[in-house]
């Protein structure tokens, strides 16, 4: 890793304006910002022309984690007073960690009603951060009763809802588990899919369920000081296969989102071999880090201060990110989870 490296230097100023409040009426639509690393140009286009860039026969690696309905709105039992919860991971069938807002009095034996006699939760114990332990009872199928309940997380700097909830959502969306989305996938259609598999590039997926850490600011003025929170990750069999035959093919290796990112890189060491398919990771990428399996990325417009532009910085070197925000500040880019993308060859 590189030397001390400071929080102010991953700040930048973002009119509000420029924050996506909804997505476009059609996903591939969104604005490209093309960045190579080799020479540092930038050149702009749409989502929609992404084929032309990515070289043929390239592997596209994508999380394909689903986002939940995590938001159950609650009352106590004893006082009737509303909270809303979000249920962050799930420890057993019946037991998950979650947050609470708001949380000050809400402590373990409170039971939390969602619905009498349907949905209901006990909060067990707190944790760190914030966090409560709650045990679920419900007179139904689980999963049923969030699908009828439960509302989709947001991010806080989104502040229209959705009118269709599977736009936040990859069409490739498949293992439920995330309270947020893999944005960089959002991007993508059936028939871009088609587009690029006529020229030669495949795909794999992976998954890793992404929890509330990644809205949560860096508290500590030097980033080395930080700590990720833990998130699952795993690999099946067809995918480590399909990443194994592009490395010894000699074929390049794209990571869709941040997430991607975090999974190959957790799974192999810094030698490119592979420790382990599955497991918790609490890697923390920023300026310095040696990247041993992504060799493209496609990623959206991230929040200041956040160690998901550290994660970009870190690939495309911090002085040419800052180049490409400024510069997609000018161009009046969209930001953040609905906003456009970028692709770092």
């Amino acid at each position: 890793m590189s030397s001390i490296m400071e929080l102010k230097e991953f700040d930048y100023d973002l009119p509000p304006e420029l924050i996506a409040q909804e997505p476009l009426p059609s996903r591939d639509e969104s604005r490209l910002m093309v960045l190579d690393r080799s020479n540092g140009t930038i050149l702009h286009r749409r989502f929609r022309d992404i084929a032309g860039f990515i070289p043929a026969s390239s592997l596209l690696v994508m999380n394909n984690s689903k986002v939940f309905p995590a938001r159950l709105m609650c009352r106590k039992d004893r006082t009737g007073g509303n909270v809303e919860v979000l249920l962050t991971r799930q420890i057993s069938p019946f037991k998950w960690e979650g947050l609470v807002r708001p949380g000050r009095r809400v402590q373990p034996g409170c039971r939390l009603i969602v619905e009498e006699g349907v949905m209901e939760l006990e909060v067990i114990s707190r944790g760190a951060l914030g966090g409560r332990t709650l045990q679920v009872s419900c007179s139904g199928d689980f999963w049923d009763l969030i699908d009828r309940y439960g509302l989709t997380p947001l991010p806080p700097y989104i502040r229209k809802s959705l009118h269709d909830p599977s736009r936040y959502q990859t069409v490739y969306a498949s293992i439920r588990g995330s309270v947020a989305a893999p944005t960089a996938g959002l991007h993508f259609t059936e028939t871009l899919f088609e587009e690029l598999g006529r020229k030669g590039i495949d795909r794999a997926t992976v998954t890793l369920h992404i929890g509330p850490g990644t809205f949560r600011q860096v508290k500590v003025d030097r980033i080395e000081e930080h700590s990720m929170e833990s998130e699952y990750f795993t690999i099946d069999e067809a995918a480590m296969a399909g990443i194994e035959r592009a490395r010894s093919e000699g074929r390049r290796i794209f990571a869709v989102g941040t997430t991607s990112v975090r999974t190959l890189e957790s799974a192999y060491d810094r030698e490119g071999h592979l420790q382990r398919k599955e497991g918790f990771t609490e890697l923390f990428i920023y300026p310095g880090f040696s990247f041993s399996i992504v060799q493209g990325l496609i990623t959206n417009f991230h929040l200041p201060r956040s160690t998901l532009l550290m994660l970009v910085s870190a690939f495309a070197g911090a002085d040419l990110i800052r180049r490409a925000y400024q510069e997609a500040i000018s161009e009046r880019y969209r930001f953040y989870s609905l906003g456009d993308a970028m692709l770092i060859l």
